[in-house]
């Protein structure tokens, strides 16, 4: 049976005509391949130069990417004779049916999408987003991560940050450190108030324009209370905080202005048994 094979016929019919596909399919894909490392590259360079997140970057190089190398996948599959209709049909439906299944994920990926694209906050700065706060560490595709003050790790999806309130507590050089500040009804007013600019002005950490305020803002139950509200650099402000705090315990029990706190009195009432 093997005598009755004409292997000339053989090889000009089947071997040369689908090694050249296959050749041509072979350098189809390894020029596409080369052509779209260039365009990718090229692409990556003009976001860079536009100032775009790194990270933003890099996902829409691996989009492109992925988008162009299909149709060189495609293209050398039609060298091969696939029928890529069907094909491009198949891969259409089963995108559709992943689509649909996984629409939560789908909603994450287009939040962060916008999150990358308008960057309301980038990696460093500290937020309070979706019930939480802490410095943002990763900003990925899906989901956010932060670090909380007491170095706790939160992944958070974006979908939540996005369609809520965003806080960028970093977003600015300087914020206002606002503190409460009260002193007891029989304690001297106007030097209450001379000590609390005098520290105000002492401290270097606080700036000088804008001016910090210092005021009597309200006639409490026990206390009169001063509102102060010094504008610090931002990384200064809980540093700033903690130390005026406890330097005006300190002050006012040198000064002898009195700081009142709740109290409570108890009066027993002696009856006469009958």
């Amino acid at each position: 049976m093997l005598e009755d094979i004409n292997v000339a016929e053989l090889v000009e019919t089947y071997v040369i005509p689908w090694g050249l596909n296959i050749l041509f399919a072979v350098i189809i894909y390894i020029i596409g391949k080369i052509v779209v490392g260039i365009l990718v590259n090229l692409f990556g360079k003009v976001m860079a130069r536009s100032k775009y997140d790194d990270m933003l970057v890099d996902f829409l190089k691996a989009i492109v990417n992925a988008v162009l190398m299909l149709f060189v996948i495609v293209a050398s599959l039609d060298q091969l004779g696939v029928d890529t209709t069907s094909l491009v049909a198949i891969l259409g439906a089963a995108g559709l049916a992943i689509g649909l299944s996984l629409q939560g994920s789908l909603q994450n990926f287009a939040a962060g999408v916008m999150l990358l694209v308008f960057r309301p906050f980038t990696r460093g700065n500290f937020i309070e987003a979706a019930g939480t706060a802490g410095v943002v560490k990763d900003i990925t595709i899906f989901t956010t991560v932060m670090t909380t003050p007491d170095n706790k790790e939160i992944i958070v999806p974006n979908g939540a940050i996005y369609s809520g309130n965003i806080v960028n507590v970093s977003a600015k050089e300087t914020r206002r450190v606002d503190m409460v500040v009260g002193i007891g009804y029989d304690a001297d007013l106007k030097k209450a108030k001379e000590v609390l600019l005098e520290m105000v002005n002492a401290d270097e950490r606080i700036l000088k324009d804008p001016a910090p305020t210092v005021a009597v803002s309200e006639l409490a139950d026990s206390s009169v209370n001063f509102i102060v509200r010094p504008w610090v650099a931002s990384a200064d402000y809980w540093a700033v905080k903690f130390d005026f705090t406890e330097a005006v315990k300190l002050r006012f029990d040198q000064e002898g202005i009195s700081i009142p706190f709740p109290q409570m009195d108890v009066h027993l009432h002696k009856t006469e048994e009958s």
